[in-house]
């Protein structure tokens, strides 16, 4: 039988005035541990989409999980400075220093980091890692391009696609945004080039954004013909206002560096991407005086219905996705933006 308000209260007199036999300081750490214990339980629904309820009992206990269950990640916990870690994808590097416990994921597809099959699934396996790997404080995700930091989707993915591909393609994708948005880590984007479509929508999906001078960033799905999903738009209201988000999603509008950090799609500029680096690093080295649990729960918190949606909706937006990008205007709306960027690569 639940217990009442009632009972509570008048347990509790009872306690205070020494009945029962019972110390006071012992039965209030009762009550103490039970409604913490009450509070997760409740909690637990809300954030089932990234919390793991052994992440209130200790961190140490689900490292020894981790360790039985993922031996060859826990051989590699080696005790160097740097340490490289496997994304089982040469498209995607991943570093962690030891130090601080801040990790590195840097986009290695040249020449414009095109976000193609393979690449999401370089990114997918380096956040899942993350997650998985107890020593992780922060992450910070940038390119191996000096000039762009992703073109965003690869055309040629959704030109003329296969089924089981652009399949494939899609839920990866779907994917990765989970894991970025729903890190239970905190994140940065250093975003050292331009930043378009999907490679704006990786960079709203971190924390904290850090952009060099004199590249342009922004969701300019429908100057191709195409419309951004309903999770890209929601990426972009975390960021700026909903009127500023408005009328860049539906013109299409690119940002300047200046123009982002005056309206927020940005946090900060730097010089060049040692620059950006050097700053994020500096943005996470503040969580390390934060409680890691309730840091993680407070943006899983502000981030669930986006999450959420997605969750329930994947079968959905992957439908409307292959029924939108098979249309023959769409595919002709690619084919006239292929043949644009031929022309400019003969001149």
């Amino acid at each position: 039988m639940p217990l009442r308000q009632t009972d509570l209260s008048s347990n509790l007199r009872n306690w205070r005035n020494g009945n029962d036999g019972v110390k006071l300081p012992i039965m209030m750490f009762v009550i103490d541990t039970a409604g913490l214990v009450l509070r997760l339980l409740l909690l637990l629904p809300i954030y089932r989409i990234k919390v793991n309820f052994l992440d209130s009992v200790s961190y140490a206990k689900m490292m020894n999980i981790t360790r039985q269950l993922r031996p060859s990640l826990a051989k590699a916990l080696m005790p160097t400075a740097m340490r490289a870690m496997s994304a089982d994808s040469k498209l995607v590097e991943l570093t962690m220093n030891e130090k601080t416990g801040i990790a590195t994921v840097t986009m290695n597809r040249p020449p414009v980091n095109s976000l193609n099959l393979e690449l999401l699934q370089g990114l997918l396996k380096a956040f899942e890692a993350l997650e998985d790997d107890r020593k992780c404080r922060g992450m910070i995700l940038t390119s191996s391009s000096p000039t762009v930091f992703s073109a965003g989707l690869d055309i040629m993915e959704m030109y003329k696609p296969k089924p089981d591909r652009v399949k494939a393609f899609w839920t990866t994708l779907q994917d990765v945004w989970l894991a970025l948005y729903g890190s239970s880590f905190p994140t940065v984007a250093a975003i050292n080039g331009h930043s378009p479509a999907g490679g704006c929508l990786l960079s709203l999906c971190c924390e904290y954004r850090i952009m060099c001078p004199n590249y342009s960033i922004g969701l300019n799905e429908t100057k191709l013909g195409i419309v951004a999903p309903k999770w890209f738009m929601s990426s972009m209201l975390g960021a700026i206002p909903y009127r500023e988000a408005e009328l860049a999603l539906t013109s299409g509008r690119m940002f300047s560096t200046d123009e982002a950090l005056k309206i927020g799609l940005i946090d900060e500029v730097a010089s060049d991407k040692a620059d950006a680096i050097a700053k994020s690093e500096k943005f996470l080295s503040q969580f390390a005086k934060i409680h890691p649990i309730a840091r993680k729960l407070t943006k899983l918190n502000l981030r669930h219905s986006a999450l959420e949606w997605m969750q329930e909706n994947k079968e959905l937006d992957l439908n409307i996705f292959i029924s939108f990008v098979g249309q023959p205007i769409v595919q002709k709306s690619l084919e006239k933006y292929l043949e644009g960027l031929k022309a400019k690569q003969a001149k």
